[in-house]
């Protein structure tokens, strides 16, 4: 079974560069994608779902910004929309889906921003986040965390982590969180596959041609509980259309 989590940058964007042939041919089980920005009133019937899926949908209440959406072949026994709490979900960044094997959280961590302005509400979704998560945990449900996580946890998964102290994204407190998170369990499936691999990231500005140069930040993730188990992790940085690329894994 293979399952692929994407920052689309927009949905319509990105498909209209070229997405429906890259899909067609990833044949994901399950694809988890954020920052769709769009509302499904304004899609095409396809876009909502593709021939073959089902499509579950978060949007935020303003037009054009953040937004969660997962296409699935096998119908989920529970969809759950959000975290509970107005001042996140309004925002439209978390999606669950309960199937009969495991449980797939995507999530779209909110940005710091570059005056650290939401830092704190950053903080404040990743520790609500993380107590949704071990909700479901408690339950006994096996789960698969997915999303674009706005942060980088460790030098290797930045090209520039000196000049970066003081960039959200990669602050101590942001950091903490991450090992917060790794602490409980909770395992960095890519990372697990390819420990100490240098210069694999996950998304570039747009600035500079830094994609070219592989100057990037690796912040989008598939985390796993142990009992998950996970023949493959990748990352797919030829394809292109947003700024990030996708990142996968395939189940045993």
């Amino acid at each position: 079974m293979k399952l692929v989590s994407w920052n689309v940058n927009g949905i319509r964007g990105v498909w209209r560069k070229g997405f429906l042939d890259w899909f067609d041919t990833a044949n994901p089980d399950v694809l988890c994608m954020q920052e769709t920005r769009a509302w499904p009133e304004q899609l095409e019937p396809e876009q909502i779902a593709p021939p073959g899926y089902e499509g579950y949908w978060v949007c935020g209440e303003k037009k054009g910004y953040s937004g969660v959406c997962i296409y699935t072949r096998q119908k989920p026994e529970e969809v759950i929309e959000g975290l509970g709490e107005e001042r996140f979900d309004r925002e439209g960044r978390t999606l669950t889906l309960r199937f009969k094997e495991f449980t797939v959280v995507n999530a779209y961590f909110p940005n710091g921003q570059r005056d650290h302005a939401r830092v704190p509400y950053k903080m404040e979704y990743c520790a609500t986040f993380l107590a949704h998560c071990e909700a479901r945990r408690a339950m006994g449900e096996s789960l698969l965390l997915c999303g674009d996580f706005n942060t980088a946890h460790h030098e290797i998964d930045l090209k520039r982590p000196k000049q970066n102290r003081k960039t959200t994204g990669f602050l101590p407190i942001e950091r903490a969180w991450m090992d917060e998170l790794a602490a409980a369990e909770y395992i960095d499936t890519f990372r697990a596959a390819h420990p100490g691999e240098e210069d694999h990231y996950t998304w570039w500005s747009n600035i500079g041609g830094a994609r070219g140069r592989n100057v990037g930040w690796r912040i989008d993730y598939f985390f796993a509980t142990p009992c998950v188990d996970i023949a493959s992790a990748f990352h797919l940085p030829e394809v292109l259309g947003s700024d990030h690329c996708p990142v996968g894994l395939e189940l045993s």
